[in-house]
């Protein structure tokens, strides 16, 4: 990978493209040749887009739905304009000139109808719409300087408007030449035409001209709006020749002319796209001489324009230059606050959004970007280290952000990123000397600013208040440090999880920074020598040794007061439940109030548990390098058997219970409880636990000699998910276990050989089926799995036991929970949880699949269809496996993903779905059994084809034809051949008779069809022999004695294709093979009576022309043959 270049300048801001449009152009049909996008607006609401065969589509922004289709017949539409105060009208030019304004209904839910048409500008070409601000009234203009305004007479209008307008349509002025742009603002009008702009006082019906120099050509003009707070006048911005500007003010007096010549000789940045990499070019062009076709007004300060070369964001009042960026071929552009949507001439839609830099690093991050991300990163590093974005663009994100990254091809990239994290180490090393110094007997809070602000100060005290005190005072800063971790997934920067008890905030990031809870620290009395210059490494080493500290107090206090009332942990208030969402779920954090319980009722324990678990698995993974043992399934099972029969013992549910031996059978169902409630509350009080223990020890009859093993299986507290580590392990391990365990998951080893107290193998286990024995495995060992791996082993293995696929969303769905987006997802319509989902969950997260599975359960089929956007996270296979019991919702889904991809592409998109390759089998059954015509309008009852049944519609139709048209080997093409045949499916039946040179079998259906459309054009099914041609003349010729049918799949038979009979069967052969074979040919095959005069009229005819083509190709010949001699002389 090549070296990324450094943008020199400090630009903040940058064009970015987030999402296409494509798929929705692709799916509203406009991406073809035939029918493209020719206008467009924008709103806070819809996005419409105006077609040239006079259609408008609306589409909600909201979830990008697409709500309202309205047309047309008075041509193709040539402009749109959205009324900005009230989004339930639109207004329309088409290309006859007629203005159409529409009232949508969509508060009374009811059909969108026509309020007004005018055809004051009939005849000619609209080239300007625009709404007032305030009534219900459009202002046009055209080609000829005309302009004119339509009032609507409304409900709505006469609530708005205070008189009343006896004629609807007034014209306002005509000006010179073509109206290039209207603009209106606070009771003025702004007219820019070819030579000049107009302001016009509509209620005072004053004009005036800006300025007295005249232009030629499209030049813009617009308003700016002031600050009302402020109390500033609008000012007015027009177009000048060479790159100017004219300022403005409210009446109309020119103050200023700003010049943008000089400032646009700098390079253009490149436009953040998933298309490609960005580019920068260092070079310095020449000053640009632009004329600014359009002016509009961006976001605050900005004011927005374009040329053929690419679009350009100024500061005006500034005289600065925001930026330029090469888009080409634009023909008009929509904007909305920070959004801009170009239409290009080819009718392709791009979807822009004007962002600062760290903006959309963070949104690059979120969406799992990490290459592209990188890129801007390293593009961008000067205005990202000079600007507020270190602040948001921590080191942790940095470093995470490094670790994406794939070392062998982007080596160069990770490099640069390496340096840009040494620029930025100053800012948060600085702190650390400050926070080396704290006193060991000190409990802190972090200020923004950085200032360590002490709290309280340690005071020797032996009695149970003290020891309470303490120790509640030191659960609340473990959840302010814990939360200074916290992952937030939200676009707006400011917003952010306050600690408990702190006036103070903290921004988080959308990566949490995992550190090594195994490392050794100092005793807490010894200052601590901070070896990272990472803020959250240090501040997770203060915790770990406040929590040390901690433990050592409460101990002491133990020995001497052995109250009831220690083991009581504080119920925390409804908004101190945590906000943060694990990136990685593999692994929770261990609760802090947890090990502070565990601590004050028992010692530690004095050699550690894993001990025998690190041993076995560190001799397994040896073991798997062995290639003897990794290629033979027989021993890597029982190896693997082996080492799960070590992690049974090691996570048996009594060795985390951390409680005196008297209470021993109540341990396990507690532990449990307690594993689930972290996964969903985070801490349960004392009186839950007692209840659970009560209704779940009556069940604990086990002895304690008994198997471990056999208890954490068979014990009631298998309903119950481990989607949390018991305990802490240490990262190196966690890796190993995780291998090993998802290892287990796919080669099926799910329970180990257990001996019970009289040396015999138990073999209860062993008689359970898969499906249950997968579904406790999971729930056992959630908390160890590699998620991705796991979930693709299950859609391989268990495609048909959905239990464990239903456990193991389960699981998911656990680990979710915990998660703010998973609440507030109860609430809402579809678009906003979609919109809620797609800015809070990244999409390589294996919880989205959780969230996905929430969205069916409320919403159904509509939730699956807008599933595509979240492809590859979501795959068909997950789909298939969540809608299991209705298989006519994945096809829906399905569908609408091929069809999201531009027609060109479907194909090749389609068969890198299909894996296995047993699945184009199983969905092209799937397709023609729903969505089909009745088979006895189809098939008669010898099973051959009805006439004209090939007509039909069919639901599914486009993909049954990508799926029987993409290659494959003869014995999967022979069984789709009979999956169409049986089903009816004649169009894809042909088909595949064709490729398979099944051709007399396919010229005996379409006889059957009864259409000489079949037959004729370019893919017509011709015989290419003279055996084809007497076989098909013989089957017309037995089916003409079979009665004809009534009607056709119209109804009308009259309307139906032309019939396959002798005589068009005898005139397809004459223009086949000539006039004369033809008519030797039918003579033989004795079909020459059943031919009429017109027969012989179009031999006739074809003898001429055969006569008058030789006559031609012989003239040229001797032409050729001419200017060859004449060559050689």
């Amino acid at each position: 990978m090549t070296f990324v270049p450094v943008i020199p300048e400090s630009y903040s801001h940058v064009l970015a493209e987030f999402e296409s449009v494509d798929p929705l152009l692709s799916a509203l049909r406009l991406d073809s040749s035939r029918l493209k996008c020719t206008s467009i607006a924008v709103s806070r609401k819809w996005l419409a887009l105006g077609t040239s065969g006079g259609g408008l589509n609306l589409i909600q922004k909201e979830g990008w739905k697409h709500r309202l289709f309205l047309s047309h017949k008075e041509g193709a539409i040539s402009q749109v304009a959205c009324c900005l105060h009230d989004d339930d009208y639109v207004a329309v030019a088409t290309s006859q000139g007629l203005v159409v304004v529409w009232e949508l209904n969509q508060e009374r839910r009811g059909k969108p109808e026509r309020i007004c048409v005018s055809s004051e500008h009939k005849g000619r070409k609209v080239t300007a719409l625009c709404w007032d601000t305030a009534i219900l009234r459009v202002f046009v203009g055209d080609h000829l300087g005309k302009v004119s305004a339509v009032k609507l007479n409304t409900s709505k209008q006469a609530k708005a408007a205070a008189t009343f307008v006896m004629f609807p349509v007034q014209t306002i002025t005509t000006v010179d030449s073509c109206v290039v742009q209207l603009d209106y603002l606070d009771g003025r009008l702004l007219i820019s035409s070819l030579t000049r702009s107009f302001l016009c006082d509509t209620e005072r019906e004053k004009f005036w001209k800006i300025g007295n120099k005249e232009r030629d050509g499209e030049y813009g003009a617009c308003f700016f709006p002031g600050r009302c707070s402020a109390g500033q006048q609008p000012l007015i911005y027009c177009a000048r020749p060479g790159s100017r500007v004219w300022e403005v003010n409210f009446d109309g007096e020119v103050l200023s002319t700003h010049q943008f010549k000089k400032l646009l000789s700098s390079p253009p940045l490149p436009v953040i796209t998933l298309r490609s990499e960005p580019q920068y070019d260092h070079t310095v062009g020449s000053s640009q001489s632009l004329s600014f076709p359009k002016l509009l007004h961006l976001s605050e300060h900005c004011v927005l324009t374009w040329t053929e070369r690419g679009i350009y964001i100024f500061i005006p009042q500034n005289v600065q230059v925001l930026l330029w960026s090469e888009v080409k071929d634009i023909q008009d552009v929509a904007v909305c606050k920070n959004e801009l949507f170009c239409l290009h001439q080819n009718g392709k839609i791009s979807h822009l959004s004007l962002v600062s830099v760290e903006r959309c690093v963070e949104r690059l991050l979120r969406r799992g970007l990490w290459t592209l991300a990188a890129h801007t990163l390293c593009l961008f590093q000067n205005s990202v280290i000079a600007s507020r974005g270190r602040k948001s663009l921590t080191v942790d994100k940095l470093e995470h952000l490094k670790s994406q990254l794939d070392l062998t091809t982007s080596s160069d990239l990770i490099s640069q990123l390496e340096e840009l994290i040494l620029k930025f180490e100053p800012l948060d090393s600085a702190c650390s000397s400050r926070r080396s110094s704290i006193s060991s007997h000190e409990s802190f809070s972090i200020l923004d600013s950085g200032i360590y602000r002490i709290i309280s100060s340690r005071r020797g005290s032996q009695s149970d208040g003290d020891s309470c005190s303490l120790h509640s005072q030191t659960l609340s800063e473990d959840e302010r440090l814990k939360e200074f971790t916290s992952h937030l997934e939200d676009d707006q920067p400011d917003q952010c999880c306050s600690s408990h008890g702190n006036e103070d905030s903290v921004s988080h990031g959308p990566v949490t920074f995992e550190t090594d809870k195994s490392e050794t620290f100092l005793p807490f009395g010894i200052p601590l020598s901070f070896r990272s210059p990472s803020p959250l490494v240090s501040l997770q080493a203060v915790k770990d040794s406040v929590s040390s500290f901690v433990r050592k107090t409460t101990e002491k206090i133990g020995t001497l007061h052995t109250s009831p009332d220690l083991k009581v942990r504080a119920e925390p208030r409804g908004d101190e439940q945590s906000c943060e969402e694990d990136v990685n779920p593999v692994t929770c954090p261990k609760e802090e109030d947890t090990e502070v319980k565990k601590e004050v009722n028992s010692q530690p324990p004095k050699e550690d548990k894993f001990q025998e678990l690190k041993i076995a698995t560190t001799e397994a993974m040896t073991k798997l390098q062995d290639p003897l043992v990794l290629f033979e399934p027989k021993s890597l099972r029982m190896i693997l058997q082996e080492w799960l029969s070590q992690l049974d013992k090691t996570f048996a549910v009594k060795d985390f219970s951390g409680i005196s031996d008297a209470g021993t059978a109540s341990r396990p169902s507690n532990q449990d409880v307690l594993l689930l409630d972290e996964s969903k509350k985070g801490i349960l009080d004392e009186d839950n636990e007692k209840e659970k223990r009560s209704s779940l020890g009556n069940e604990e009859t086990v002895d304690q000699t008994t198997c471990e093993s056999v208890n954490s299986v068979r014990e009631p507290s298998d309903d119950l998910f481990r989607v949390c580590s018991p305990c802490h392990i240490a990262n190196g391990l966690q890796k190993d276990l995780a291998e090993l365990t998802t290892l287990c998951l796919e080669l099926n080893v799910l329970n180990s050989e257990v001996k019970n107290t009289n040396g015999h193998v138990d073999h209860t286990l062993q008689q359970c089926s898969p499906e249950i024995l997968a579904c406790q495995f999971l729930k056992k060992y959630f908390f160890l799995l590699d998620l991705k791996r796991a979930k693709e082993s299950i859609k391989l293995s268990y495609s048909n036991s959905p239990c464990v696929w239903d456990t193991f969303i389960e699981g998911l769905k656990e680990m979710a929970s915990s998660n703010p987006t998973y609440m507030e997802m109860e609430e809402g319509d579809l678009p906003t949880r979609l919109k809620l989902v797609d800015d809070s969950v990244p999409f390589d997260s294996p919880l989205l699949i959780a969230y996905a599975t929430q969205l069916y359960e409320k919403f159904g089929e509509s939730a699956l269809r807008s599933l595509i956007k979240f492809y590859p996270s979501i795959s068909p296979s997950d789909v298939m496996q969540l809608c299991h019991l209705h298989p006519a919702q994945f096809l829906a889904y399905l569908d609408s993903l091929v069809k999201s991809r531009p027609e060109d592409q479907r194909p090749s998109f389609l068969e890198s779905l299909l894996q296995p390759e047993s699945l184009r089998l199983d969905w092209l059954l799937l397709a023609v059994s729903h969505g089909a015509p009745p088979s006895t309008t189809t098939m008669d009852d010898e099973g051959n084809p009805r006439p004209h049944s090939h007509l039909f519609s069919w639901g599914y139709s486009q993909l049954i034809l990508h799926l029987i048209k993409l290659p494959a080997d003869f014995t999967t093409k022979e069984k789709m051949t009979d999956i169409c045949r049986s089903h009816g499916f004649w169009p894809g039946y042909l088909t595949l008779c064709l490729e398979l040179e099944r051709r007399r079998e396919a010229l005996t259906n379409i006889v059957y069809l009864d259409d000489m459309s079949l037959m004729e054009g370019d893919s017509g099914w011709i015989p290419g022999t003279v055996e084809e041609w007497k076989l098909l003349l013989h089957l017309v010729q037995n089916q003409s004695t079979k009665p004809a049918p009534l009607t056709s799949p119209n109804g009308n038979f009259s309307d139906g294709p032309s019939p396959i009979n002798v005589e068009n069967v005898a005139l397809l052969l004459a223009k086949a093979m000539g006039p004369d074979r033809a008519w030797s040919l039918l003579q033989e095959c004795g079909l020459t009576p059943e031919l009429s005069e017109r027969f012989t009229r179009t031999c006739d005819i074809l003898r001429i022309a055969e006569k008058r083509q030789r006559a031609l190709i012989q003239s040229m010949l001797e032409k050729c043959d001419r200017f060859l001699w004449s060559q050689q002389a």
